[in-house]
């Protein structure tokens, strides 16, 4: 191992320690505070089978109420963070993002169509037709998204961006109309609209885990390839890298990926910014170590931003507006730095 992959398995190790000792303290915090010895002895008991000797309030506390929300914010962090990562490497854009392209508009815009269909008495039942009709949204979008595209065969980025504004133009309109006809219950489309995890529960989670491990795989498969893509697509092309289909696939990949984390936990923005760019910065540009590096920080950002407006501040506030305030000004800082610097590209 070169003193390189030294360093960047120390990074790892460092971030997945932080990340564990996170999600220790966050069960511990709440209305209710749980040593974390009981902590341990919860998730060690749940591993085992066994929770012979333990107070029921607690297990229920941490094993029922808390851990689906803190395995959840992990999850989603540590998914959108990757598709920032992979966004970015594929448009060669570092402003790309899975919401560029609209998904989050798509999703948004299927949420808000189930409150207004139970606002005029249509029976549906929101803990399933959310997420199924903001996840059929999302990939909607991603279809018109990609179909407006398609005129430019080489899937630039510039076509693929505008495609995004145009049809996130269009849903906005489509939202705002929604919530004219949604009247008092407006205030649930905009507090899901601003993204939240306190309705999480262990069916999300199940849902969550196939789609994160398999995303990490495939991305992690093609990060060669998005190293060489770096370079230029013509130099790309000449080492034997299938530029379209690359960029074809792993869109395909990261949007449904998006779509899925948004379904469970509404519109989250700037962890697949700031997250990439933040260790770009700090690791380098190799897509092989960056990918998987970037799920524990995407992870840990948004996993103590939750626990931040759960435990610590006076009321909830949502997570998506939490995120924008913290991530806002630090990617303006960056961005800036990098024009100054001459490197606001790859």
């Amino acid at each position: 191992m070169t003193g390189r992959q030294g360093f960047l398995a120390c990074t790892g190790v460092v971030l997945l320690l932080l990340l564990s000792a996170a999600v220790i303290l966050s069960a511990t915090l709440g209305y209710m505070e749980v040593p974390a010895v009981d902590v341990l002895n919860v998730l060690i008991g749940r591993l085992l089978g066994s929770e012979n000797g333990l107070d029921p309030v607690t297990v229920a506390v941490v094993a029922d109420v808390r851990l689906p929300r803190i395995l959840a914010a992990v999850l989603v962090g540590g998914v959108l963070a990757i598709c920032g990562t992979v966004f970015q490497a594929i448009l060669l854009n570092p402003l790309a993002d899975p919401y560029t392209l609209g998904i989050s508009s798509g999703a948004a815009f299927g949420a808000s169509l189930v409150i207004v269909l139970q606002v005029f008495g249509l029976a549906l039942p929101s803990a399933l037709s959310v997420p199924i009709f903001s996840f059929a949204g999302s990939v909607a979008t991603l279809l018109v998204v990609l179909a407006l595209a398609a005129g430019d065969r080489r899937l630039s980025s510039t076509s693929l961006i505008l495609s995004g504004v145009i049809v996130a133009a269009i849903l906005s309109a489509a939202i705002g109309f929604l919530k004219f006809l949604a009247d008092e219950q407006v205030g649930i489309i905009i507090f899901w609209l601003m993204g939240s995890l306190s309705g999480v529960s262990w069916q999300n989670v199940l849902l969550l885990m196939p789609v994160a491990l398999a995303g990490i795989v495939v991305c992690l498969f093609h990060g060669r390839e998005l190293n060489i893509m770096a370079t230029g697509e013509r130099t790309a092309s000449t080492l034997g890298v299938n530029t379209v289909r690359l960029r074809w696939t792993l869109l395909v990949v990261c949007s449904l990926m998006t779509a899925v984390c948004v379904s469970v936990s509404g519109i989250i923005g700037f962890v697949g910014l700031i997250v990439p760019h933040l260790l770009r910065h700090l690791i380098g540009p190799d897509n092989r170590w960056l990918i998987g590096l970037s799920f524990l920080g995407g992870g840990l950002l948004l996993l103590c931003a939750d626990t931040l407006t759960r435990a610590i501040l006076p009321s909830e506030v949502p997570i998506g507006v939490l995120t924008a305030l913290i991530g806002g000004p630090v990617f303006c800082v960056i961005f800036k730095k990098r024009q100054q610097d001459g490197t606001a590209g790859f």
